[in-house]
């Protein structure tokens, strides 16, 4: 007889949790009572049993709740140590345990403690990009999520010294454009610059600016010079009616 499986409200009654669709609450239920001793779940049979969409692993993801092992869609189940104690008598190693020994999946590895009571939080390694070309976007590899992660958190300091304080909650719709939008770094930054510049210095301005370069567009920091240039360009060329009201009436046209 298998380990029961245990859901925490201090995981399922968060805003964070509760923000998600109710379809991808029930995948998240499904997938924890569905997990091996070591946290590990295989999504794929789960979602034709319940018939969730695949997005809604997505999102998971992306806040957080699970983390993708390899590209078969098996998936780590980040709270489950959280929710979860497996006594030493009963474990049985997860088929899928030598995912976690991978590079990039040692840090899970590390503070397991199977045999023992599993009391520790596994957290994720912070925020995964998601490119819109590749084939399947929700198949993240460690190093984008490293990466995005590296470049958020530099974000969120510039953000604090050059405007202010950061709420949760904004923090986590500045990421999304790195996330989901593929912007780069720097072209945050240079929102921050442009409504500290102008003492403009709230997250509303910040974001309608981000928000007018994505409706255009623009993802990068070239992008968006190019359009300033235009801009300022635009700015110095005369009007047509000002130039025809420069031309003398007696010229022999």
């Amino acid at each position: 007889m298998g380990n029961r499986r245990m859901i925490s409200k201090t995981v399922t009654q968060t805003q964070r949790f509760l923000r998600l669709p109710l379809e991808a609450q029930a995948l998240y239920f499904h997938l924890i009572q569905n997990a091996d001793d070591d946290g590990i779940v295989e999504a794929f049979p789960i979602l034709r049993m319940i018939g969730a969409n695949e997005d809604n692993l997505g999102l998971l993801v992306i806040k957080k709740f699970i983390r993708p092992l390899n590209d078969e869609m098996v998936y780590f189940v980040i709270d489950f140590f959280e929710q979860n104690t497996v006594r030493k008598d009963r474990y049985t190693p997860s088929i899928y345990k030598h995912l976690l020994e991978e590079p990039g999946n040692t840090m899970i590895a590390s503070e397991k403690n199977t045999g023992l009571p599993l009391v520790n939080q596994v957290t994720t390694n912070g925020y995964p990009n998601i490119s819109k070309d590749n084939i399947s976007k929700y198949k993240l590899s460690q190093e984008n999520i490293n990466n995005a992660t590296a470049d958020f958190s530099e974000i969120y300091s510039y953000y604090q010294q050059e405007i202010g304080v950061l709420s949760p909650n904004q923090a986590e719709q500045l990421a999304d454009y790195i996330k989901l939008d593929n912007f780069e770094p720097e072209l945050l930054k240079r929102a921050i610059d442009k409504a500290s510049s102008n003492a403009k210095r709230s997250f509303g301005y910040v974001s309608s600016i981000l928000r007018n370069w994505r409706q255009n567009g623009i993802t990068t920091l070239v992008q968006a010079e190019e359009e300033d240039r235009k801009f300022q360009e635009s700015k110095r060329q005369p009007a047509k009616s000002d130039i025809e009201s420069t031309i003398p009436d007696d010229l022999p046209f």
